[in-house]
């Protein structure tokens, strides 16, 4: 049986300058602790890290053997966002913690046929692309924002999130006395 090189190492995008190969990956698939990936020349490798690590375009994989592996974003359906008053409208998708790649002149988030139709009630213009994915990494730099579950009877409801690097947060969200529920 032959041993597939190994990555126990990310190397952040600017901190690298050559890669022997590449790897595509969709922004799930960034998300990763342990994982035969295969890169774009056909050679299979073994991603094995201390813990789970977000992968953006442009960093790399550092093999036992020295060799860097480039990570690039693939192409995966979105929603490409416009509209009049895109503040307003990137408000909404924050607000539901989705995650965004923020561009001139207009938004790209994930696929979500419940977020797409609250877009097109507040005028927004929505249309489906097939492109890479690099949304935002947050309010703390890199890394992830992440969803959570919007329906709450009532009340204020307290939830914590883990940020994928050991660190976690908490906060509450008060919702009034009305049940709702926003699904994703």
């Amino acid at each position: 049986m032959t041993t597939l090189p190994t990555s126990h190492e990310i190397l952040r995008k600017g901190l690298w300058d050559d890669a022997a190969d590449t790897v595509r990956l969709s922004y799930e698939d960034r998300f990763l602790r342990r994982k035969v990936l295969k890169a774009a020349s056909g050679q299979g490798f073994l991603v094995d890290l201390a813990h789970t690590e977000s992968l953006d375009h442009g960093d790399a994989f550092r093999l036992t053997d020295g060799r860097a592996v480039a990570v690039e974003a693939a192409e995966e359906p979105l929603l490409a966002v416009t509209g009049a008053d895109l503040p307003r409208i990137a408000w909404h998708i924050g607000n539901r913690h989705t995650p965004c790649q923020i561009e001139q002149g207009r938004l790209l988030i994930q696929r979500d046929h419940v977020i797409r139709d609250m877009l097109e009630k507040i005028g927004a213009t929505v249309a489906e692309v097939d492109e890479p994915f690099t949304p935002e990494g947050g309010a703390y730099g890199h890394g992830r924002t992440h969803g959570h579950d919007h329906s709450h009877s009532h009340g204020p409801e307290a939830h914590s999130h883990d940020d994928g690097h050991g660190h976690s947060h908490s906060h509450a969200h008060s919702h009034g006395s009305h049940p709702h529920t926003h699904e994703h």
